[in-house]
């Protein structure tokens, strides 16, 4: 999901529009959105224009430090990097769907060790 943000980091960008852009439920992306936001990683703020009668969105971008965590994943993920579970710290790997966890769509820990 990180790497999602980075492709335009200093564009406001909707949940909803994650979420299809990664082919995940809300249920999955939001929580990871609050967690993201939660550790400064995210930006939130509240959309100043809404439709009459829909209520106003979140929307969310990367902070500075979520562009350099971004970078340094972009970095660990490309063919021939010796270290993926470096980044993020131990415990940071891959999941058994093939999502490639805090290095791509997902920011959640898992045990295994994916090299």
């Amino acid at each position: 999901m990180v790497l999602a943000l980075a492709e335009q980091p200093a564009t406001w960008r909707y949940g909803y529009a994650l979420c299809q852009q990664l082919d995940l439920k809300a249920g999955s992306v939001y929580p990871i959105l609050m967690r993201l936001a939660d550790r400064g990683l995210l930006e939130t703020t509240w959309e100043s224009e809404t439709s009459a009668g829909r209520p106003p969105r979140h929307l969310y971008r990367l902070t500075g430090p979520g562009r350099v965590l971004a970078a340094e994943l972009a970095a660990a993920a490309r063919p021939g990097s010796l270290n993926r579970r470096a980044v993020g710290g131990a415990g940071y790997g891959r999941v058994g769907s093939g999502r490639t966890v805090l290095g791509g769509e997902l920011a959640v820990p898992c045990t295994r060790n994916p090299l």
